[in-house]
């Protein structure tokens, strides 16, 4: 079977389903990297919900502000015409419908779009929902970015969450490092996998049932690290 995915390449095969003119939130920890990898000349608005729309790439040492900073605490950049504003204004804009897509990491998904990506319930891991709730309800798409089975092998797509859901039915389609799964009515249908990857394989490393679908084609291993 071929290598799996990078986080980077994982983060490159979600840019190429932003399209020009959406409003996008990025998640804390490996999503942040959607915005590295968005090219110059796409128009795409990212944004953040401490309160930050026009986000750019992560600033270089030089640049960075501590004043600035984006909702993972992390330091932040804009790009041309970019603002800051109160994170009650974000919220609205979250809460209204005004994002098309957020990228989140995430736990567990089940078959029928059930998110669990805030908590384990582990003594040693504190919950940190943040604006996850608001988000998975208000966006229009939700993106998914996750290793395909945890460290120990076990599956993260699956057909019940085990752990606390962050939300319901919201989830639009989960960015492995093997695979790319779309949540569908009928259940999770494989958009892509690697050429060399069966279905059997595949499935072998899923919890829930997958079906192919039927335009499916081989997953890209882009050279970004």
């Amino acid at each position: 079977m071929a290598e799996k995915l990078s986080r980077r390449q994982i983060a490159w095969r979600i840019v190429q389903d932003i399209h020009e003119g959406m409003y996008v939130n990025l998640g804390i920890g490996q999503p942040e990297l959607v915005a590295d990898l968005l090219p110059p000349d796409r128009d795409v608005i990212l944004h953040s919900e401490n309160g930050i729309l026009g986000l750019g790439p992560k600033p270089t040492p030089e640049e960075a502000d501590d004043d600035l900073i984006n909702a993972g605490k992390k330091h932040a950049s804009l790009v041309t015409g970019g603002a800051y504003f109160h994170h009650a204004d974000s919220f609205a804009m979250v809460r209204g419908g005004h994002i098309d897509v957020c990228v989140l990491g995430a736990f567990q998904v089940a078959a029928n779009g059930d998110l669990a990506n805030w908590t384990t319930g582990g003594d040693d891991l504190l919950p940190a929902v943040g604006g996850a709730m608001d988000l998975v309800a208000g966006a229009k798409k939700v993106f998914i970015m996750m290793d395909h089975n945890t460290k120990d092998g076990s599956p993260k797509i699956v057909e019940q969450c085990t752990y606390p859901l962050t939300g319901r039915h919201c989830v639009t389609t989960v960015y492995t490092d093997i695979a790319v799964i779309d949540i569908k009515p009928e259940g999770c249908v494989v958009r892509e996998k690697f050429a060399d990857m069966t279905m059997d394989e595949l499935q072998a490393r899923t919890g829930a049932r997958l079906t192919l679908a039927n335009d499916w084609h081989l997953l890209a291993t882009p050279n970004v690290g």
